[in-house]
């Protein structure tokens, strides 16, 4: 038996039941992925039974406690011998479904990861229902300066993990690694970079990274690139992003009364089918 919280059958049923976005979030959607190499991550939200928002409804864990419904998780990892110790690695498939309330403060909070569900291509969406639909048309009122800020912080977060600065396990890793550096957190926190200057600067992410962006992430991931490189190239995103968000047009902080209106329209509707 998985024994984490949000691993447990009720929470999966309630997130199956009432899903109404879920698409692909990983590298494959950035176009960052290297065959062979990575796993799959899926991440939506679904929308609650009236006794889950209004009440005092909980979910059993695994373990047996009750606790709230926030969101369910999958992770094939979890199946092999350690359990929940086992680290996600190439084939696996990693999902997490938030009830929407939950994914909505973290949207509106600029959660670089929570956020892509509204920019995915469509050929990346799992699952979408009509409220779902509605979400990804308002993609822009998620777009902020306060977004923009998180996506430095992530930035700056990989960049610690790159120079093996976040744990014994990332130096680790830096040190082992071919050139000399973890080219996984590398390539994702100058991505973050490029990401979070398109959004500050148009009020939205393409996916894929589009252009030589693309090209150049790939290649650190590969391990390409001197340190020294993408040192300099995090160095020059990471004052930019820093400038562009206090530059922006846009505005402080997503339109929560818009996000309000929503989440309160959706469950009604779930709630009457």
């Amino acid at each position: 038996m998985i024994r984490h919280p949000h691993a447990g059958e009720e929470a999966r049923r309630l997130a199956e039941a009432g899903t109404v976005l879920l698409t692909q979030v990983g590298s494959g959607v950035h176009g960052t992925a290297v065959e062979g190499q990575d796993d799959r991550d899926e991440l939506g939200l679904c929308l609650e039974p009236a006794e889950f928002v209004t009440g005092l409804a909980r979910v059993r864990t695994p373990g047996g406690r009750e606790i709230p419904f926030e969101q369910y998780e999958l992770h094939t990892a979890w199946a092999r011998p350690r359990g929940l110790a086992e680290r996600s690695g190439p084939g696996d498939l990693d999902v997490v479904v938030y009830s929407a309330r939950k994914w909505a403060r973290l949207a509106l909070a600029g959660n670089p990861t929570v956020l892509l569900p509204l920019w995915v291509p469509g050929g990346e969406v799992v699952r979408v229902t009509d409220a779902g639909r509605e979400l990804r048309e308002n993609a822009s009122r998620f777009a902020s300066r306060a977004a923009g800020r998180r996506f430095l912080g992530y930035l700056r977060s990989q960049r610690a993990a790159f120079l093996g600065e976040r744990g014994r396990r990332a130096a680790v890793r830096a040190r082992r690694s071919g050139p000399g550096y973890d080219p996984k957190p590398a390539m994702h926190a100058l991505r973050l970079g490029v990401q979070g200057l398109e959004l500050l600067r148009t009020g939205r992410v393409t996916l894929p990274v589009p252009g030589p962006d693309l090209d150049a992430l790939r290649s650190v991931r590969r391990g390409e690139w001197a340190r020294a490189d993408v040192e300099a190239w995090l160095a020059d995103l990471e004052a930019d992003l820093a400038a562009a968000a206090a530059a922006s047009p846009l505005p402080e902080s997503g339109d929560r009364a818009w996000v309000d209106d929503w989440l309160t329209r959706s469950h009604r509707a779930f709630w009457a089918r």
